[in-house]
């Protein structure tokens, strides 16, 4: 029985090609090879399936495995807006870049970005009853990382020459939730909500599975990445903008 298809996906829009996606999943298989992806949306919206692989090659468009539901997606290059985007399991691996608002609304399930990210990602992530969503960023975050957060975990491993965060905002009206990041990041970076907490054992035992994702499947060795301090930055508060209201 045939387990494994190719789409060859030049030139086509995004519908069909998301319909040809859920055909094949509807027929059994369990390997999809997207060759010539360039811009396309949606790809593996609301798929489900702990078996089902979608490797793709070539740079997927927004909305990436958005309501994903078991799949594993491998993208071999960039990909753009809110890869993962209210995710509910599965695991997701680019190896390259992503764009803004990675991980939106996720609620459960992996993503992994071997290089940098752009602006709020995990803006608004949150657990969903024994889910606990995970990003792990390889080199840096852009600005308003962790927005909003109300669960999961995000780990920035600050490798490059970049510095893992450099810009306002981290953890904005964070609520709950984790942040771990590799590296220095300056209190004035903090946004309103977030505070530092200790790195303790706990927490390095805590994140080293998903560091061990990361290094297996984009070919790390780097042992730094598991003996370094990280910074563990969290809630001050489950309601972090509560004084900005007047309550009669």
């Amino acid at each position: 029985m045939e387990k494994t298809r190719t789409i060859d996906a030049k030139g086509m829009h995004y519908t069909p090609l998301n319909k040809e996606i859920r055909a094949a999943v509807k027929d059994g298989i369990t390997e999809i090879i997207l060759d010539h992806i360039n811009g396309q949306r949606f790809i593996g919206d609301g798929l489900r399936g702990e078996d089902v692989r979608i490797i793709i090659n070539g740079v997927p468009g927004g909305d990436l495995c958005m309501f994903m539901s078991g799949p594993t997606c491998i993208v071999h290059a960039n990909a753009e807006h809110a890869p993962g985007n209210t995710m509910d399991s599965g695991t997701i691996y680019i190896h390259g870049t992503a764009g803004d608002a990675v991980a939106h609304s996720m609620r459960g399930g992996e993503v992994y970005v071997r290089d940098s990210i752009g602006y709020r990602g995990g803006i608004h992530m949150k657990e969903y009853k024994d889910k606990c969503p995970v990003v792990v960023v390889g080199e840096y975050a852009r600005a308003f990382l962790g927005e909003y957060m109300a669960g999961g975990i995000i780990i920035v491993l600050g490798r490059g020459k970049q510095p893992p965060v450099d810009e306002r905002g981290v953890g904005t009206g964070i609520h709950g939730g984790e942040l771990y990041i590799r590296g220095e990041v300056p209190d004035h970076l903090l946004g309103i909500g977030a505070e530092k907490k200790p790195f303790t054992e706990a927490d390095r035992q805590k994140i080293r599975p998903y560091i061990e994702k990361y290094c297996r499947e984009f070919g790390v060795d780097e042992p730094e990445l598991f003996s370094d301090e990280y910074v563990h930055i969290g809630p001050s508060s489950a309601r972090p903008f509560a004084g900005k209201y007047c309550w009669e």
